[in-house]
């Protein structure tokens, strides 16, 4: 018998993505009823099957217990109304123009229109633009139900590899369109969320999502900022950064990374295009994304410059690159937003071959982005260097000994530093990272000459 939160029982996600998928898995384990829907036919027929698409710990073991029970799937909604339907579908941004994409938004408001009613909560879980659940949503609501609509916005904010803990631990952000929609979404989400975040309007909610991924994306950029300059410097951006952090009572500074993901790619565009149809122009969030999209440029040009510099020329090296998800830690297989995208074109006009590894990516997604798959102890055997790109435990527990004895690798680029410089060095093997090039000529060169 479905458990019963406040009169909720039979819930529609919208959109089997990420954000949708981990939430059915968070609801179905709370006890409600889930109907999932996608119009992808090979998703469908994996959830169908208990096997979720994409990673995320905990989420196949509660499709694998309860797909056909309390998760079922299908390309509509049942023809019965559910009592809330939650719209996670994607909100993408075009590569040229940057601005966002919302129609798969607005056709899903025209599913939940047709399949339910005015009973219904109708629930926006996708990232938009503020002021979209009003302008884009809730006019489809209306034409088909009259003025009786109850609708929220309650972003998702999680992070991927702790998702399911998150949902139910994070606060929860619910706006709504009025009072007793706020009111169906306080008592909805309460049955699965332990603390709520209620906030005036659906707008509020909106900026509340895109506040704080762009805050998370120019953190990690200042970060970045710090390794460029310590590069150029001759310095080690993490020693200086420890030192900073160290016992000081201001924010501390994030240490160099790559940045990417489904959201941290995309929401700094959306806030920017609301902000620019405001009539205001930020200046931090443009420069904040630009710097982290250009950092994996720079790290495959500093590679080729490298590889030139170990073997004469760069043309007709091989790079074994790990790690082609956006990251690492948590795991995942998430490739949206992965820095190796932007690397292989820089790699391949050198005339660098890339062979790769991934725990969880498979071989045909890093085929298709540009590498041969290989295993750990093929790929240093064959390689003239390495570049870690995510910090993967694997990758932590590596034995370097063993995989450097008698390999040919001249250069380790460790983008997160998480091997032993000493050990790496002990091969003859020159050791770098994001910002920290010690044997780099040119910076004791621009010191000198700043002296």
């Amino acid at each position: 018998m479905t458990a019963t939160h406040n009169g909720y029982e039979r819930i529609g996600v919208i959109g089997m993505g990420y954000v949708g998928l981990t939430l059915t898995a968070a609801l179905a384990g709370k006890g409600f009823t889930v109907h999932g829907v996608d119009t992808q036919p090979a998703v469908l027929a994996s959830l169908g099957r208990g096997e979720p698409h994409i990673f995320e710990p905990g989420v196949a073991e509660m499709f694998s217990e309860h797909v056909g029970a309390r998760i079922l799937v299908s390309d509509e909604l049942p023809d019965d109304p559910v009592d809330a339907a939650i719209i996670c579908v994607s909100t993408p941004v075009d590569d040229a123009t940057h601005e966002p994409y919302l129609r798969n938004l607005a056709a899903a408001a025209e599913h939940v229109a047709k399949k339910c009613g005015p009973d219904t909560l109708v629930v926006v879980r996708s990232t938009v633009p503020v002021g979209t659940s009003r302008a884009v949503v809730l006019p489809v609501l209306r034409a088909a139900w009259g003025d009786g609509v109850k609708l929220v916005m309650a972003p998702e904010r999680t992070i991927q590899g702790q998702a399911l803990r998150e949902l139910v631990e994070l606060p929860q952000v619910v706006g709504g369109l009025d009072e007793p929609s706020l009111a169906a979404g306080m008592a909805f989400f309460g049955g699965l969320a332990r603390q709520l975040s209620l906030v005036s309007t659906l707008e509020t909610a909106e900026l509340v999502k895109l506040t704080n991924n762009c805050h998370t994306d120019v953190i990690y950029s200042f970060g970045n900022e710090v390794a460029m300059l310590a590069e150029r410097l001759g310095l080690d951006p993490l020693e200086v950064i420890k030192a900073t952090n160290l016992d000081y009572p201001r924010p501390d500074i994030a240490r160099p990374g790559y940045v990417g993901g489904g959201c941290l790619s995309k929401d700094p565009y959306i806030l920017i295009s609301t902000a620019s149809r405001a009539g205001y122009q930020p200046y931090l969030i443009g420069n904040a994304r630009r710097l982290n999209e250009r950092l994996p440029e720079h790290v495959a040009g500093r590679m080729v410059s490298m590889l030139a510099d170990a073997k004469g020329r760069a043309d007709g090296a091989t790079l074994l690159v790990l790690g082609w998800a956006y990251k690492g830690w948590p795991p995942t297989d998430d490739m949206r937003g992965t820095p190796i995208a932007s690397m292989t074109p820089v790699l391949s006009a050198a005339g660098v071959s890339v062979i790769g590894h991934d725990p969880l990516v498979s071989d045909d997604m890093i085929r298709q982005h540009g590498g041969e798959p290989v295993s750990l102890a093929d790929g240093f055997a064959a390689a003239d260097a390495v570049l870690v790109i995510t910090d993967h435990p694997e990758y932590r527990a590596l034995d370097l000994e063993s995989l450097l004895s008698g390999s040919p690798v001249k250069l380790i680029y460790d983008s997160w530093r998480i091997f032993d410089e000493d050990t790496v060095a002990r091969h003859g093997v020159r050791y770098a990272g994001l910002g920290y090039e010690p044997s780099r000529p040119e910076a004791a060169a621009g010191l000198e000459g700043a002296a």
